[in-house]
């Protein structure tokens, strides 16, 4: 008897829909699975075969064949076995074919027929729901991942046994609810700018960057508050809608990083890889291509500490996704695209010892600083929107700090912003202003005549690439936006000018 049940596979970040289809017919009693499939779903006859024997039901030695098709996509994953085992059930007539038709299945079998829960169940949810199917059967430590995605029905099982009670009316489950109310208020952030004394400038920078989701980059000696400040950063940054807490779950979900019990992710992500990392681990990739490090912090910081530290070939390769705004992985069995939307802050030492250009306390020579700065290219840095110094505090500056603004104060000037870019890019597939494409740059960041003759000079000085004009335009208009201006003028542009200096002093 020939059966077709509906599961999902993972494409990028994408679900697509897959059909499981059985055969059971008379013949030397085998289990064939065919359809372009990973190891791990080869693997699945052995589990699926004895699942279905430990959880009751007896088969009779037939010639069982599975295909997943379509044949085209590779299927890798552990998530089919739930609906190669409905298969099977539906082919001996354990189930209905009409009790499945309008359903996704997907789960991971134990042997002892136990379901457990598999990753990127939101990005297959919304595929379901976008492929029209009415309802779903997952593992119930899944279920209120799913259930977010309105317009189906989601029922989450812990036994394979359960699935034949659900469909065929005898258990009266009930489809699983989520109150989304409780996963939209953010977590409280353990780190606060209170905690850094003095450092104006730095907190200024800090509030600029968090407003327009601009890249910034830190530089200065040893212990002078650089990955403090870059810690503290996601505590400033606008709350996530509920559009952004989608796309960053799909994300974690794929990657494996959602918490148990979590329906969305509460809080923007903070992705601080070590020095060591490699390419594919920073940008994503692999035999089986998975989301790297800068997609896992899509939608808040990807901090990377002691930047000089890292391979220079392995910071080059973030130059394209942080243009872009995605990455694109091609492999044998096609492309991958992962997003790549996040926010780059760095911090680094401008010398081996750290101390450099203060001649008192640095003896590094002139080649040795410069070969240390090389491993940052230029077309690395025009990619960088701010550039701040950090200097060490005096024992007596920080005894003399009181009041410290805290990140709540800051951060509602910076939501004041937000909203402000909400309205002004409504319609548009952006929504900060570091984003502003190149064609709109006129538009949005409109310069008068004096600020035109000033920013023509400035270019001219500075010697500055488009790519570099254009992020100074973007800073500056971040500016105005925090002091509630709409046009921008030359104060504005002065202090974004100021955040580019760097390049300069440091890499001249």
């Amino acid at each position: 008897m020939f059966s077709n049940v509906y599961s999902a596979a993972i494409l990028g970040i994408d679900g697509v829909i897959v059909s499981v289809e059985a055969d059971i017919n008379d013949g030397l009693p085998c289990f064939d699975m065919v359809g372009t499939l990973a190891p791990e779903v080869r693997e699945a006859k052995e589990r699926v075969r004895t699942a279905l024997k430990n959880s009751g039901f007896y088969l009779q030695p037939k010639k069982i064949t599975v295909n997943l098709s379509p044949a085209d996509i590779r299927k890798s994953g552990s998530g089919f076995d739930l609906a190669i085992a409905c298969a099977v059930l539906t082919g001996y007539g354990f189930l209905l074919p009409e009790q499945l038709s309008e359903t996704v299945v997907i789960g991971e079998l134990g042997l002892d027929g136990s379901v457990r829960p598999v990753n990127g169940m939101l990005s297959i949810a919304d595929c379901a729901r976008e492929r029209g199917f009415k309802k779903m059967i997952v593992p119930a430590a899944n279920a209120k991942e799913a259930s977010v995605i309105d317009g189906i029905d989601v029922y989450g099982v812990v036994h394979l046994s359960h699935i034949v009670g659900l469909l065929a009316g005898i258990d009266n489950m009930e489809p699983v609810k989520v109150n989304l109310n409780e996963f939209m208020e953010d977590d409280i952030f353990p780190y606060d700018f209170a905690e850094i004394h003095g450092q104006t400038a730095v907190k200024r920078a800090c509030e600029v960057a968090a407003a327009g989701m601009h890249n910034i980059l830190f530089i200065g000696p040893p212990g002078s508050g650089k990955s403090m400040a870059a810690k503290r950063l996601p505590g400033i940054l606008p709350k996530l809608t509920f559009d952004e807490r989608i796309k960053i779950t799909k994300i974690h979900s794929i990657s494996g990083l959602l918490k148990e019990n979590e329906a969305l992710v509460r809080n923007r992500p903070f992705r601080a890889p070590h020095h060591t990392i490699s390419s594919t681990g920073l940008v994503g990739g692999g035999r089986f291509p998975k989301p790297g490090e800068i997609s896992i912090a899509s939608g808040g910081v990807l901090f990377l500490d002691e930047l000089t530290e890292f391979e220079r070939s392995t910071l080059e390769v973030l130059r394209q996704p942080l243009e872009d705004g995605y990455v694109t992985v091609s492999r044998l069995h096609g492309a991958y695209v992962f997003p790549a939307d996040t926010m780059l802050v760095a911090a680094m030492n401008a010398c081996p010892c750290g101390y450099f250009p203060d001649r008192k306390r640095c003896h590094c020579s002139e080649k040795a600083v410069s070969r240390y700065l090389s491993h940052i290219s230029r077309p690395l840095l025009d990619r960088i929107d701010i550039c701040i110094e950090t200097e060490t505090v005096s024992l007596i500056s920080q005894n003399n700090s009181i009041n410290e603004e805290s990140s709540s104060d800051i951060r509602k000037r910076v939501e004041l912003t937000r909203k402000l870019q909400l309205e002004r890019y409504c319609g548009e597939d952006y929504k900060f202003n570091s984003h502003i494409k190149a064609k709109d740059i006129e538009k949005y960041c409109a310069l008068g005549k004096k600020e035109k003759e000033f920013m023509q000079k400035v270019f001219e000085t500075m010697q500055l690439s488009m790519r570099a004009y254009h992020r100074i335009l973007r800073v500056s208009r971040t500016i105005a936006d925090l002091a509630g201006e709409e046009k921008i003028t030359t104060r504005h542009l002065s202090e974004a000018v100021c955040y580019r200096g760097f390049e300069e002093k440091y890499w001249s």
